[in-house]
């Protein structure tokens, strides 16, 4: 794990319908705030083809990067389905069969239709563990500070209530927003103050034109959930100070 008392993950999407165009990913936004819940703090997110050299690149980037390296897609029983291996590339050992695999996957399909094709959702990289899957009979696969889920999003989300509790993460990130009514480049200057005055809080500057008016809406992020409001306060009174109508909330 880190030194500091943050902990962070990375995503790796992979999968040419995704950068076709073909296919919406509906997976990064919930495992960002899934890993929030678990105090983890999602970093980066990279798109790949199903492309061995690509994920393996990708994985051996961000799992030295990161606390944490997620995939998604790829684990299915397609000649297509070449995360496993990637990683198993990515690791440098050998893609075996997991015997527990092989029953779960048994005990869903039955004997009779166990298939070659169906066996290959047990092949795991060689040291690596199973990931509970109660969406269907397919296990995801960890391989040290690798987890490899399922592309498609309820499954997706089942595999990680099975990883619920296992991260070592740290405080969750809490925030806090006001909505300022006034163009962003008036608060600019002051909210580059306030920023710097209030160094354990991230303020983000979101701007927006809706219903005729131009605004921003401001928000304050800190895992020290004490420290959000006086940041807060601080942007209210610089609101204030220009004239501009502000809520609480985004």
């Amino acid at each position: 794990m880190s030194e500091s008392t943050t902990v962070t993950a990375a995503l790796v999407v992979i999968g040419d319908e995704i950068l076709s165009g073909r296919t919406q990913d509906a997976n990064v936004a919930y495992l960002a705030k899934w890993l929030n819940e678990e105090g983890v703090q999602l970093r980066e997110v990279r798109i790949v083809a199903d492309d061995t050299p690509a994920i393996i690149e990708a994985v051996n980037t961000l799992r030295e990067r990161c606390d944490y390296c997620f995939t998604t897609g790829g684990i299915g029983p397609t000649h297509d389905d070449i995360t496993v291996d990637a990683v198993a590339g990515a690791f440098g050992v050998e893609v075996v069969y997991n015997d527990k695999a092989l029953q779960l996957l048994r005990d869903y399909f039955g004997e009779a239709e166990l298939t070659d094709v169906r066996k290959r959702m047990a092949r795991v990289p060689a040291g690596g563990d199973l990931i509970r899957n109660p969406m269907s009979g397919a296990p995801g696969v960890s391989m040290e500070n690798v987890f490899m889920l399922a592309g498609i999003p309820g499954i997706m989300r089942g595999m990680l209530e099975g990883l619920r509790g296992v991260l070592a993460g740290a405080a969750p990130m809490q925030s806090e927003a006001i909505t300022v009514y006034a163009p962003e480049s008036e608060m600019a200057e002051q909210l580059g103050l306030i920023q710097q005055n209030h160094p354990a809080v991230s303020i983000g500057s979101y701007p927006f034109f809706r219903n005729g008016r131009i605004g921003a809406a401001l928000v304050a992020r800190s895992v020290i959930a004490e420290k959000i409001s006086p940041a807060i306060a601080a942007i209210r009174t610089a609101a204030d100070a220009i004239g501009a109508e502000w809520t609480d909330g985004e």
